[in-house]
């Protein structure tokens, strides 16, 4: 689908004219488009997001048609903690990797969305991903969303951007950090030594988390943390920063930081936000798991 747009008015930057003025897919998505060369400005392939326009500009945006999915639907049971005709609130169980991908193209989270939605899901993240507005990791367990139309999508992605959506998370974090409460405000980034691993560096994106201490032990802390950011491995990273990474670990945390653990003592434990259709206020919380509640008591609490 091919949309051109004249540009009139107060001058703004490519990817904000673009989202104004097509409301049917993320600012992201148009980030996307733009960089992948399908965006011209008078004639001109445009590929920065950021570039200026001026008013008698003509943008014009090359939108693919939607791809069909060949992700297999598997009837695989979900948690689902809350659902309507728009959206999905689930309880995700540890191990269960979100979307597929290379070496996971079956039993994850999309495979069983499809099966449940009977396919109708949101498209905007593409036919690897769809549904999937936020994602969390394999080893991370708790509440996350999923889209079921793209208007929905759009609403729900502009809130997370926005920091409208509040999530916090429960996590186990190795050794005895000092203080009842603080804030990790560090940029992350990309490794330039290991693709898999975000790291804290000067040019990263913005990233702050708040932790709160729920209990304190010999070996560990256990933490209530609250997301104003969402940069992936946000958490692990920032509690592997101040020197406590996440207990169970397998990227940031050492062997000896295991404790037994095949993933990471990390959960998503409450999410909270405005419905972005019907404007209802919603909160969910979900206890945390077994393993987490296993864990918790082989530990020494701090003072015994």
């Amino acid at each position: 689908m091919i949309r051109e747009l004249s540009v009139s008015g107060d001058q703004k930057r490519l990817d904000q004219f673009i989202s104004s003025n097509i409301e049917d897919y993320s600012r992201s998505y148009y980030k996307t488009l733009i960089s992948s060369g399908n965006v011209t400005v008078n004639g001109v392939v445009i590929t920065k997001a950021g570039t200026p326009l001026v008013p008698g500009d003509v943008v014009t945006v090359d939108i693919p048609d939607p791809v069909e999915s060949d992700n297999p639907a598997q009837d695989i049971p979900l948690d689902i903690v809350f659902e309507d005709e728009h959206l999905i609130v689930l309880n995700k169980p540890q191990g269960m990797v979100v979307h597929p991908g290379a070496g996971h193209s079956e039993g994850t989270l999309v495979n069983a969305l499809l099966a449940h939605c009977d396919g109708k899901l949101s498209d905007i993240n593409g036919v690897l991903r769809p549904g999937i507005v936020h994602r969390i990791d394999k080893d991370t367990s708790g509440l996350m969303l999923a889209c079921k139309d793209n208007e929905t999508h759009v609403r729900l992605a502009e809130m997370i951007a926005d920091h409208d959506v509040v999530r916090k998370y429960r996590a186990l974090a190795a050794g005895v950090i000092k203080g009842e409460r603080g804030t990790i405000d560090a940029p992350i980034g990309r490794s330039s030594t290991d693709r898999r691993k975000m790291t804290v560096k000067p040019d990263g994106k913005y990233a702050v988390t708040h932790y709160e201490v729920q209990n304190r032990f010999i070996e560990a802390t256990d933490l209530l943390l609250k997301l104003e950011t969402g940069r992936t491995h946000q958490i692990r990273v920032h509690l592997h920063y101040i020197g406590h990474p996440v207990i169970g670990d397998p990227v940031y945390a050492s062997k000896k930081q295991s404790m037994g653990l095949t993933g990471q003592a990390l959960h998503s434990t409450s999410i909270e936000f405005e419905h972005p259709i019907t404007g209802e206020h919603l909160y969910f919380e979900c206890d945390i798991p077994d393993y987490y509640k296993e864990l918790l008591n082989r530990l020494t609490p701090l003072g015994n």
